[in-house]
């Protein structure tokens, strides 16, 4: 009679190398990428300077194996802040400042049809920051009749636009000034304005602004490169107390403020016109 043995337990055969063996390998790598050359390194005991000892491991570095290591997200990165532009200007207005210029001296009539206005000077000497001013608001008046896209001779309106300014002059000695300055009895006025008001002392500085004449002459320059018909004579100078005939005109400190911070270098220009024409 054949003697019955105890059955034969098998030991079932080693999975596949996947699972907890190839898990553990996978973590050990994906640490070493997190912490690449910058890693922080382990100590002489072998553990990880980070984990405290009988601290729970956190995931990706002492975790359960076989689970990929959990990545911190990202800090977020500041956006990027865009140069600053000169407030109240519009596209077409800003595209008319050369990208060469660092000075605008920005002046804003009230309406179409006012005589009086503000002014601004900027400066960009940072283009990527942009502009900024460098003067409160100066009151300022223009033409009698306000402001126009066409300007001709005795309308009687100042001209819309974007000029340069390269001369000045005036019949007094010049503030100290890097700007191109002619000191000329010529400048010497008379007369009445439109309120009345004496006209005297009114080119006691001038800075001529380059509409319809060629640029960097004296403000005395009779050139018309438009045509006498476009008029011309177009200047910034001290304020008489009433409109002007199609200039720009300031309080005496300030012509004397402005001619001091012109620099020809910066390549100035003046931004001249109504608010709402200077939005377009």
């Amino acid at each position: 009679m054949p003697v019955s043995r105890p059955p034969v337990l098998r030991r079932a055969p080693y999975p596949a190398r996947t699972g907890i063996g190839m898990g553990i390998g996978t973590c050990a790598a994906a640490l070493l990428l997190l912490t690449g050359c910058g890693g922080t390194p382990e100590n002489a005991s072998g553990t990880h300077p980070a984990v405290r000892p009988g601290a729970p491991a956190s995931p990706g570095v002492g975790g359960p194996p076989g689970r990929a290591p959990v990545r911190a997200a990202p800090a977020p990165h500041a956006p990027h802040a865009a140069p600053r532009g000169i407030p109240g200007l519009g596209p077409r207005t800003r595209a008319g400042i050369p990208a060469g210029s660092r000075q605008a001296l920005v002046v804003t009539g009230d309406d179409y049809d006012s005589s009086l206005s503000t002014a601004v000077l900027y400066t960009r000497d940072d283009p990527a920051r942009g502009w900024r001013p460098v003067t409160g608001r100066w009151p300022a008046r223009n033409a009698l009749d306000g402001w126009t896209d066409r300007h001709e001779q005795g309308d009687l309106r100042s001209p819309v636009g974007v000029y340069g300014l390269t001369y000045a002059g005036g019949l007094l000695s010049p503030p100290r000034t890097a700007f191109p300055y002619d000191h000329n009895p010529l400048f010497t006025v008379g007369g009445e304005g439109f309120d009345g008001e004496p006209l005297e002392g009114s080119f006691d500085y001038v800075v001529a602004i380059d509409y319809n004449r060629t640029p960097g002459t004296t403000p005395l320059d009779r050139t018309r490169p438009l045509g006498e018909e476009r008029g011309g004579g177009i200047w910034l100078h001290v304020d008489h107390g009433g409109p002007t005939q199609g200039c720009v005109s300031l309080p005496a400190d300030r012509m004397r403020d402005l001619l001091t911070a012109l620099d020809p270098a910066k390549e100035p220009v003046v931004v001249m016109g109504d608010a709402e024409g200077l939005e377009r």
